[in-house]
Parts: C-alpha cells; sequence; structure tokens
C-alpha cells in the first residue's frame, strides 16, 4: 500500500492515507495484540488455569484500549481539527457518538 502525508478524512466509508510512522505504530501494536490472543487461545486449548487466562485477557484488553487511546488521538489531531478549521461541525457529533460507544 503506498504512503503518504495527506491527512484524508477517515469517517462516512472514506479512507485515511497515515503517514509512515503511524501506521507502522499501530501495525505493530495490532500484530502484539493478536500474538496476546493467539497465547490466550493456546492457554485454553491446553487447559490451563482459570485466574491465569484471565489475567492474560485483561492485558489483552489493556493493549486493545492503549490502541483505542493512539487511534483516538491521531483521529483528533489529524482529522477533527482539520474538519472543523473547514466548519465542518458534524464532525464533533461523529465524535461524541464515537466517545459514546467507547465508553459502553
Amino acid at each position: 500500500m503506498a504512503r503518504n502525508k495527506e491527512s484524508c478524512c477517515c469517517h462516512g466509508g472514506k479512507t485515511k492515507e497515515r503517514e509512515e510512522k503511524e501506521y507502522k505504530d499501530l501495525i505493530n501494536r495490532l500484530n502484539r495484540i493478536e500474538g496476546q490472543i493467539r497465547g490466550i487461545k493456546g492457554m485454553v486449548e491446553k487447559d490451563a488455569y482459570c485466574p491465569d487466562i484471565l489475567v492474560q485477557v485483561a492485558a489483552a484488553n489493556a493493549a486493545l484500549n492503549s490502541f483505542n487511546k493512539v487511534l483516538l488521538s491521531n483521529h483528533i489531531k489529524t482529522c477533527v481539527t482539520r474538519d472543523i478549521k473547514e466548519g465542518k461541525d458534524e464532525t464533533v457529533d461523529e465524535l461524541v457518538a464515537t466517545l459514546q460507544k467507547l465508553m459502553k
């Protein structure tokens, strides 16, 4: 996938080209989370003790929450800020709706 430094809106079915550094960071985080999930699956397959599995699930949840924080921060600093400067107030409503979904 070609990478460029252009910030495109990332909502409403649109896409966003991320800077290479942001892209690599997000992919690395997801790869680690994927490894954690595979590890949890292996623990279940090997009949590991429940509390040991639960601790690993908590760690995977924390990693996903951290991923969300980074992604949300990047979104606010790029898409949301740009849209507000351009007078696209509906972006704030979208951000509020997204935050409500994240806080369930």
